[in-house]
């Protein structure tokens, strides 16, 4: 049932012949408007993580612009509001220490003003489950506008992707074969529009997951940054969520188990980020959805890996990705396994979205019958090295690692570890396991991306290009090998990475889940007693909140606090 204008949550402000209406009033007139403008007219709110320092929303002034051109078309009054950008590049330690200030930020903006619907601008890796984990809390009608990837790098006639290719190139430019020059021209290259990372990463996968659990137009994900098609997708945002408004279609209707599920089955298919973990669990707590590490492993044992883009895939991104038929092409693949009925933010079904869509390179998005990848991109290990779970990405690893054992070269911090990697007389073989601790939720702190441990130096000179690495850190959902991360609990808690010394054995055995440290259960013990903890990190402001109130990976990282489902808790007042 559509509702009235004076039904209209932007009512409660405007509507009413008082005092406080009358100075929400003429505060508008004060813009410029005039009541003919906003009165009886659904508020839109466009929620826009754009800054001078996030490259991947550079284009977002202009899409604002969309968006609202949609509003105004559809009998919308559009209001811009900024948000918290958490960029991927600049922001330190990481921008993950931010997600849940953005989260934070994203409720309270929407519950504090008179708005009927919102549209959520974002794409940068935090900023999708920041922006989402926000929105589900708040209860509003709402979009979500994806960034968009940026177009293929190049570089001397050779494709680039962000991130994938750094990594690669640096070990190269470290082993004496990129030149200064090659260096220089890879920078330039690498990067070449608005948009983020247009390989698999982060970015990509929190906007296909999101487009799978229906809070996105149709295939929005796979636009890129700069094609038309985007500009013309925002300005649908704006006239939908009108209408979305005026049906107060709100996210409790669309972010059910299902589509959580139709998240995690997506994420697995497109070969995601390791990222996908803490940002799928927190939503889905933040819905009140029972997801955990376990059912994420279960689902990824059995959708296969079907996104032939790097890092999983070989040769292709993510703009390839989108004309081989983007995400609703390569949700057609495995529509058997998804939940079809679930609604999305267009007001229909999922199943009816994906009608006429077609693979036009199947390639790029394999069929069933020859995928990337015969699992999906994440696993799930268990054992006393951390007994709450650590994921690792097989499909982006060296095969040889599946079935590991070798001796711990421990480091205790980043900065110890960076200077060793670079130590051409460091005592280290390629059986070695690279261990980086201190780097969880806490320890970062925000469990910074630095779990792709670099390859020592010494290794590099010799032709090594991957060995397995451990830590309590996350890594870039760019990155790639054998590398085993989100070991929860952290070490800086006391988890049992804490416990780990050089040389003890550390075996790996994927096809059981399994990673463990041979150290009998008396020696633990003895070392578990002389542990002592570190001294907190801070001592005030955003830091002690988040030191305080942050849960472990496995969790999902977000504050206990904030876990309460759609809109205000059992019997606590709606005061705004």
């Amino acid at each position: 049932m559509r509702k009235t204008p004076d039904q209209l949550r932007s009512a409660r402000w405007f509507a009413p012949d008082d005092l406080r209406s009358f100075g929400h009033r003429s505060r508008l007139m004060q813009l410029g408007y005039s009541e003919a403008d906003f009165m009886g007219k659904p508020v839109i709110g466009i929620l826009n993580t754009w800054s001078e320092l996030n490259a991947c929303h550079s284009h977002f002034p202009e899409r604002v612009e969309a968006v609202k051109r949609g509003v105004l078309a559809a009998g919308g009054f559009p209001v811009e509001l900024p948000t918290l950008s958490v960029d991927e590049s600049f922001t330190k330690p990481t921008s993950m220490l931010y997600r849940n200030m953005l989260a934070m930020e994203t409720e309270e903006t929407i519950r504090s003003h008179p708005l009927d619907g919102v549209v959520l601008m974002g794409g940068c890796d935090k900023t999708t489950p920041g922006l989402v984990m926000g929105g589900i809390t708040a209860n509003v009608p709402m979009i979500y506008l994806p960034a968009g990837p940026m177009l293929r790098g190049n570089y001397a006639g050779k494709t680039l992707g962000s991130g994938s290719d750094a990594w690669k190139f640096w070990d190269e430019r470290r082993a004496g074969n990129v030149s200064d020059d090659e260096w220089q021209g890879l920078q330039g290259g690498i990067a070449r529009s608005a948009g983020v990372c247009m390989t698999m990463g982060t970015a990509s996968t929190m906007t296909a997951i999101v487009d799978a659990m229906g809070l996105t137009l149709p295939g929005a994900s796979s636009i890129p940054a700069v094609d038309s098609a985007h500009q013309r997708m925002a300005a649908d945002c704006g006239r939908r969520i009108v209408d979305m408004a005026w049906e107060d279609f709100t996210p409790d209707r669309i972010v059910t188990d299902a589509a959580i599920r139709n998240g995690a089955i997506v994420a697995m298919a497109t070969g995601c980020s390791t990222n996908a973990v803490v940002h799928l669990i927190a939503m889905a707590r933040r819905a009140g959805v029972d997801l955990d590490l376990d059912d994420l492993d279960a689902l990824g044992r059995t959708t296969p890996l079907l996104a032939n883009v790097r890092p999983n895939g070989q040769g292709y991104l993510m703009e390839d990705f989108y004309f081989a038929g983007g995400l609703r092409a390569l949700m057609t693949q495995i529509a058997d396994r998804l939940h079809l009925t679930s609604m999305t933010v267009n007001g229909k079904t999922l199943g009816e979205n994906l009608e006429g869509a077609v693979v036009y390179n199947d390639d790029v998005i394999r069929p069933l019958s020859n995928p990337v990848y015969h699992e999906g991109s994440l696993a799930v290990l268990r054992g006393n090295l951390c007994p709450d779970g650590a994921v690792i990405k097989p499909a982006a690893c060296d095969p040889k690692y599946y079935q590991h054992q070798g001796p711990a070269l421990v480091f205790d911090s980043y900065p110890e570890m960076k200077a060793a990697i670079d130590d051409e007389n460091l005592d280290v073989t390629p059986d070695h396991v690279l261990v980086l601790r201190n780097a969880g939720p806490l320890g970062g702190p925000g469990m910074p991306e630095w779990g792709m441990l670099p390859i020592p130096k010494a290794l590099i000179k010799k032709g090594y290009r991957d060995m397995l690495r451990i830590s309590d850190a996350r890594m870039s959902g760019t990155s790639y090998g054998a590398c085993v991360l989100h070991v929860a609990p952290e070490s800086y808690v006391g988890g049992p990475l804490a416990l780990l010394r050089n040389g003890d054995l550390i075996k790996l055995d994927l096809a059981n889940r399994r990673l463990d440290m041979l150290v009998s259960e008396d020696e633990l013990s003895r070392r578990r007693a002389a542990w002592t903890p570190p001294e907190p990190r801070f001592q005030r402001g955003w830091g002690w909140i988040y030191s305080k109130h942050v849960t472990q990976a496995d969790k999902g990282c977000d504050f206990d606090f904030l876990e309460r489902g759609f809109g205000p808790a059992a019997g606590e007042p709606d005061i705004y």
